[in-house]
């Protein structure tokens, strides 16, 4: 059965490869906002939706996870991370030798990764954010008479039509995003274009009052039973300064025993626990194709 797939848009977001990749055929159908793909799955307008979690440089995407804890209650069903490869692009008819744009287009992050690139090759042409690279191509397409340039993915160079005149201007080879699956009903993988890797298991921690050593004691419930964490982050509850909750994920599958002995060994604390997933993990290679 066909399955409908929120994911934050426009077309050829690096979300929209995420998830073409790990769902080259379902129904993909962009939406505007973080929110907005969430709230489609909770109002049953789409079986699935795939959304940003965590960038290797710029950190967690908090919006996500704090929707995911106040706002909705959707049970995690997998993860794909994938690389990210931004590349210099004009319009055809810019694709000539000694171009120089009045102006780059891209999303504040890709301008971020980009830095040495537009210091070394463009220096003193300034730079303007949009709501997304995909958006930024775009905008180089429907703009053909002004000398504008995108800094963007080969998706939306395909996409738009674009010339990618510069491949691979990123400062960093291993920069990476993480995308989450949440649904609430199975997720079916079949088909995928990735490389499936292992499991994980992501809790939502409230600790009690706060107290010397509160912390400690609750990482030791992991610590003992050599459960491996491979993160623990701290969120504003939103409920005053000083209330805290913590993300972990755990590097295996929800078993019969280790995890939930760790649960019951926190709540004993006094503590509040969620199990928010628990989902195995896909990676998306360079050289894969895109559809």
């Amino acid at each position: 059965m066909t399955a409908k797939i929120a994911f934050l848009g426009p077309k050829a977001t690096f979300t929209d490869l995420a998830v073409s990749r790990l769902f080259p055929n379902d129904i993909k159908i962009p939406m505007n906002t973080i929110p907005d793909c969430l709230d489609a799955v909770r109002d049953g307008e789409v079986n699935h939706a795939l959304v940003p979690i965590e960038n290797a440089l710029e950190g967690s995407v908090n919006i996500t996870m704090d929707y995911l804890v106040h706002e909705v209650t959707l049970p995690m069903k997998g993860e794909v991370t994938i690389p990210i490869q931004q590349h210099y692009m004009v319009h055809p008819d810019h694709a000539y030798p000694g171009f120089k744009p009045d102006m780059v287009y891209s999303h504040s992050h890709a301008i971020a990764q980009c830095r040495k690139f537009l210091h070394n090759e463009l220096r003193g042409i300034p730079y303007e954010y949009v709501t997304s690279t995909a958006a930024a191509a775009k905008m180089v397409m429907e703009n053909p008479d002004i000398n504008i340039a995108a800094i963007a993915n080969d998706m939306a160079a395909e996409e738009y039509g674009l010339t990618i005149t510069k491949q691979n201007i990123h400062d960093y080879e291993h920069n990476h995003t993480k995308f989450i699956v949440v649904s609430n009903s199975e997720v079916d993988y079949e088909g995928h274009l990735t490389v499936e890797g292992d499991k994980k298991t992501t809790l939502m921690i409230q600790l009690p009052a706060d107290h010397s050593g509160q912390l400690h004691q609750v990482l030791s419930a992991f610590s003992w039973r050599k459960l491996n964490l491979s993160k623990i982050e701290s969120r504003p509850m939103k409920t005053g300064l000083g209330n805290y909750f913590f993300i972990i994920d755990i590097e295996m599958s929800l078993d019969d025993v280790l995890i939930p002995g760790a649960i019951s060994e926190l709540e004993a604390l006094g503590c509040t626990v969620s199990i928010m997933g628990s989902y195995t993990c896909f990676k998306v290679q360079t050289g894969v194709p895109q559809r």
